[in-house]
């Protein structure tokens, strides 16, 4: 979401980048933002902490926040942001869904919310390839039979020819849609309005979603989650996928009726599911979808890269901090109406 432009705000802002307490993986560092400094240029002021008393040294004067979300709902939301943190004019957000801050009338209207769209999309576009090839060759299933110590021969298929609909194409339905393409599946996507993707045969509205279930033999969902697709594919929708359908899940938990989806699999209407999301998070130990043939789940790291992360998290930053210094839209900036 683009939005108008933003606010003018001055080229070199005092950057508070505040890591998560002891997180060995993700935690942003001083050589980090060095280089993307470096990539960039600019002359942009940058403390960093992990701990409250560096939080409270630091937000007085911060001009831009970039943190977790985890953090961002911790200290802020319920807040009175314009004394805590009178100077605060941009909050960046390590995520791509900010479904964790809604609803979002803790936002004031001079703060502008940036999301991390875009950082995802390299790997999430390979696990949805290796998603999809796993639903094709039966792997769910196979890896059911082999807890169970059960040889159970099973043949799969080609994904060239296979009809796959995409709920969702932003950076990471696009990715997954284009890697489909790639090995020859004829893919729907799914979206708030029927307009053509690159990476689509077709594009049609959320509307029509109904229509589109029932040819679809895989369904991919990488849709955010909002008040709009909270619940979206529910148990009479997964119904209407034919006998035999395979589901991804890139989305969230509530996006669809795990239950359903269970029950199902169990019937044997569904073939098989690969889901990086579940509710709860995490998932306790006896919750069924653990024991659910045909069920494989991923604990959520789908789409996040220890390797590139970061990096390509402050290139997004330095992107948007550079169009609202040249009164542009910033290209990741959150609309508190739609969320996204």
């Amino acid at each position: 979401m683009t939005g108008g432009p933003a606010p003018a705000l001055p080229a070199a802002m005092r950057v508070h980048i505040q890591n998560l307490p002891g997180e060995a993986l993700f935690a942003v560092t001083p050589v980090q933002w060095r280089a993307a400094l470096d990539r960039h240029g600019g002359d942009h002021d940058v403390s960093l902490a992990e701990d409250d008393a560096g939080f409270s040294a630091a937000i007085r004067e911060a001009q831009v926040l970039v943190t977790w979300t985890k953090q961002v709902r911790a200290r802020l939301v319920g807040a009175d942001l314009r004394a805590m943190a009178p100077r605060l004019r941009v909050i960046s957000c390590t995520s791509a869904g900010l479904d964790r801050l809604a609803p979002f009338d803790w936002l004031p209207p001079h703060v502008l919310l940036l999301n991390n769209r875009g950082a995802h999309a390299d790997k999430a576009g390979e696990f949805a390839l290796m998603g999809l090839l796993m639903l094709a060759a039966g792997m769910p299933r196979i890896a059911a039979a082999q807890r169970a110590k059960r040889w159970e021969p099973r043949f799969g298929s080609v994904l060239a020819g296979r009809r796959l609909a995409v709920v969702g194409l932003g950076t990471i339905g696009g990715a997954a849609a284009r890697h489909a393409r790639a090995h020859g599946m004829r893919v729907t996507g799914i979206r708030t309005r029927a307009e053509p993707h690159p990476d689509c045969d077709e594009v049609r509205a959320t509307e029509d979603l109904d229509a589109v279930l029932p040819e679809a033999e895989f369904l991919a969902l990488c849709c955010p989650l909002t008040e709009a697709t909270r619940g979206l594919i529910d148990r009479r929708r997964l119904s209407l996928l034919a006998r035999g359908a395979k589901v991804l899940n890139m989305s969230r938990g509530a996006v669809w009726d795990q239950d359903a989806a269970c029950d199902l699999l169990d019937a044997g209407h569904l073939d098989g599911c690969v889901t990086d999301v579940a509710v709860p998070e995490p998932l306790p130990p006896g919750h069924r979808l653990w024991r659910t043939p045909g069920m494989t789940v991923v604990p959520h790291v789908s789409s996040d890269d220890p390797a590139t992360y970061n990096d390509r998290t402050l290139d997004i930053l330095l992107a948007n901090l550079d169009a609202i210094a040249a009164g542009r839209p910033a290209p990741n900036r959150v609309d508190p109406a739609r969320g996204y």
